[in-house]
């Protein structure tokens, strides 16, 4: 009866979530997909062809089984398509929103790569589990048994969220540090709301908050508490900050008052979503109201910005990035988006200097043209600089969007101890997560460097079942000691 329902991408073409028009979206910061109606979910998720060999499950990195809950959801069984899709995945509405579907499993799917335009997988995703918190499917976490033992997670992003939800729910004390006054990392302050509501991420920390798991906000691990003191306070410890560290921007002026770290910018746009007072905002240093806003980078957190500066009434909007569009690695489903909204993109194109005012402050970014030359070691060609081709674009703002890097752990962490590689993040023992300190793991972009959500949910998970392992041994030893 199931695969009677499948397999009608002959006959059913594509439809995607109905989008807002550009010129309605510009002007606020909902989200900009509308949810399918059940029956568009079903139908679009019995496109599926079922492959032997699913593609789209081998290109996502937490292997969810996407074939299962699309037939599952195909045939009205939707409950059993959320258990399905929750086994693998602890935030799978988030996923569903911001995972570059077009780069990860919709990208493999077969009868995309047939012609016949792929499943849509991630707006399926996402209404799978949104249906399934307003039915009350989605549980509390309740642990069959309690053990003794406690975890403390360092950062409340994605990575330490994962783990926190699985070493809960597997019976143990866990305690979440944060910086911030919010859980949540980068899907709070740093995802803007056009992509990622608020309430989507606040509702997964209550369920962690009402499941057992403490959150101690506002606490910087290094400055408030030492790490030496949260391992006597813990048996075990998850290093999940992220990286925060702003490349930065080589040109000349850089250091103007005009430019500004795309972090500090998105940071204050969604503390100002989140009804906070940000003197920086409201002073206009941090608002694009009325300007001319160069962003430098051709990232997923470049797209962010220029599709905030959008939305805060910015006069023209450029992304600079020195690479062409189909070298650029943000999503090309957001460069659309982008584009659609009003944003300028000038391709193979790169800052030789930021120009200031007489009075101080941005006035022009000096640009000069870029060719693709031969491939560098990443199989990816170099940008070249074309001679003579100097040209100036107005900007009375410039965000660099240019990447992150970790801080430096050890010294900030006092513990000289803790061993990172080459680029500063930090080492770990691939097999067990383990850093160069017993008892201490990590995961997510602190081990990997700046990348997806959908990878630190993943690693987040590893490390929570590594550290499952290490805290049995741990019990057992001191139980046999004890004997």
């Amino acid at each position: 009866m199931a695969q009677q329902r499948m397999l009608s991408f002959v006959s059913v073409e594509q439809e995607t979530p109905e989008k807002r028009e550009a010129e309605e979206r510009r002007g606020d910061f909902h989200e900009i997909y509308a949810d399918y109606i059940e029956a568009k979910a079903n139908e679009q998720s019995s496109r599926c062809s079922q492959c032997g060999v699913p593609f789209c499950q081998t290109h996502c990195p937490l292997g969810n089984n996407i074939p299962d809950w699309l037939m599952l959801t195909a045939n009205g069984r939707l409950e059993e398509a959320y258990e399905i899709s929750a086994a693998t995945s602890n935030m799978p509405e988030v996923c569903g929103r911001i995972c570059p579907q077009d780069r990860l499993c919709e990208g493999g799917c077969v009868i995309e790569q047939s012609g016949h335009g792929t499943v849509t997988i991630g707006a399926v995703e996402r209404y799978i589990t949104d249906t399934a918190w307003e039915r009350g499917w989605v549980q509390p976490i309740k642990p069959m048994r309690e053990h003794g033992q406690s975890v403390g997670i360092i950062g409340a992003g994605p990575a330490g969220l994962s783990a926190a939800d699985q070493l809960r729910s597997a019976g143990y004390k866990v305690t979440v540090y944060d910086r911030h006054d919010r859980a949540g990392g980068l899907l709070i302050y740093g995802i803007p709301n056009f992509k990622l509501e608020k309430e989507i991420v606040e509702r997964r920390t209550k369920r962690l908050a009402d499941g057992g798991v403490k959150f101690k906000l506002g606490v910087d691990v290094g400055k408030d508490v030492s790490l030496a003191e949260l391992r006597q306070k813990h048996d075990a410890i998850l290093i999940a900050t992220g990286v925060y560290k702003s490349r930065e921007l080589t040109a000349l002026g850089a250091g103007s008052k005009g430019v500004h770290k795309a972090l500090d910018y998105l940071i204050a746009s969604n503390r100002v979503g989140l009804g906070v007072r940000v003197p920086e905002f409201e002073s206009g240093v941090l608002d694009a109201k009325a300007k001319n806003v160069v962003v430098i980078g051709g990232g997923d957190t470049a797209m962010d910005c220029v599709r905030t500066a959008i939305r805060q009434g910015a006069k023209s909007v450029t992304c600079l990035y020195r690479r062409d569009r189909a070298n650029m690695p943000g999503s090309q489903r957001e460069v659309a988006n982008a584009e659609e909204e009003g944003v300028r993109f000038d391709w193979l194109a790169a800052p030789r200097a930021v120009l200031e005012k007489k009075g101080g402050g941005a006035k022009a970014v000096k640009a000069h043209r870029m060719r693709l030359g031969l491939a560098d070691a990443s199989g990816r060609q170099s940008p070249e600089e074309i001679a003579d081709s100097d040209y100036d674009l107005k900007a009375d703002m410039v965000i660099k969007a240019l990447g992150f890097d970790p801080e430096d752990l050890p010294e900030h962490f006092s513990e000289s101890k803790l061993a990172v590689n080459r680029w500063g993040g930090v080492k770990i023992d691939y097999r067990t997560m383990m850093t160069s300190i017993d008892g201490v793991f990590a995961a997510g972009d602190i081990v990997r460097g700046a990348s997806l959500v959908v990878w630190a949910i993943k690693e987040g998970r590893d490390a929570a079942a590594s550290i499952e392992q290490y805290l049995r041994v741990k019990a057992l030893s001191m139980a046999v000691a004890a004997e």
